[in-house]
């Protein structure tokens, strides 16, 4: 595919950075008010919103339509839900123990480290991780059959993700199970559905530019960055330290897998 018009598409870039960087301060300033630094992970659904919606408008004119909206589309509903999930799970709640222990290795001021460490931080792999985003708002022709893989990869995700969220939510419900493991439903399949379904998220998105090689390219990276953090980084390795001094987490993992869905090993 020709016509990629990349001049365009690098000026769209500045402008998704400076929303990106704006959502994370404003959210900063926002957590300094309420006393924990634990809203930065509501900011994480709103700031890849924030930059597909700048860059469907800074994008008119330039790529085709239909393409422009889906991607879009697809970006703010997986946002959106991922931040009211989360601003509605941490409501009347204190400081997630992840960020305390990172703050507690500050060394001077608390909260400019979590600004540098965290916010800024996350405001530059929004800007990364969304790059199939922003990109997708510029190519030229209609969305072809690489491009509906990719919506059907980015449903699978959302499957995942939602239902996984919704399941935790109900077991975490029951005073009977506190300081239990979950692992009923899509939890008995995969120790975390809801990153599985972030890894197709953000594969799917990516399917929708592959139409143009030298686009599809330019963003790989991003969904490889987005797998790194999930599998290695923040993601998976993160809470399953945390999980492990749970009664029961050293068995329901031998039986589980620990990220690619498959049915529970026999007892």
């Amino acid at each position: 595919m020709n016509g990629f018009p990349w001049a365009a598409f690098a000026h769209g870039l500045g402008f998704a950075a400076a929303v990106a960087l704006a959502v994370m301060l404003v959210t900063f300033a926002v957590a300094l008010r309420a006393g924990v630094h634990r809203v930065v992970d509501v900011a994480w659904g709103i700031g890849f919103t924030a930059v597909a919606l700048v860059s469907y408008a800074l994008s008119a004119g330039h790529g085709d339509d239909g393409r422009r909206l889906l991607v879009t589309v697809l970006t703010a509903v997986w946002g959106l839900r991922l931040a009211v999930y989360i601003a509605l799970r941490g409501r009347g709640h204190g400081e997630d123990p992840r960020y305390e222990a990172m703050l507690a290795r500050a060394g001077g001021n608390r909260h400019l480290y979590a600004l540098r460490i965290v916010y800024l931080l996350q405001g530059a792999l929004v800007w990364l991780v969304s790059l199939p985003v922003q990109a997708a708002q510029y190519i030229p022709g209609p969305v072809t059959a690489i491009g509906r893989l990719g919506c059907a990869v980015w449903l699978a995700g959302v499957f995942f993700e939602a239902v996984g969220d919704w399941q935790l939510a109900r077991f975490k419900s029951d005073p009977a199970n506190r300081g239990r493991i979950m692992d009923r439903g899509l939890w008995s399949w995969t120790r975390h559905p809801n990153y599985f379904g972030d890894f197709c998220v953000w594969w799917g998105l990516f399917l929708i530019v592959c139409d143009d090689w030298a686009v599809t390219a330019a963003t790989v990276v991003s969904p490889l960055v987005m797998s790194w953090l999930l599998i290695r980084g923040s993601g998976k390795p993160l809470l399953e330290r945390q999980l492990g001094r749970r009664p029961g987490f050293a068995e329901y993992a031998a039986r589980t897998s620990g990220f690619f869905p498959r049915p529970p090993k026999k007892a």
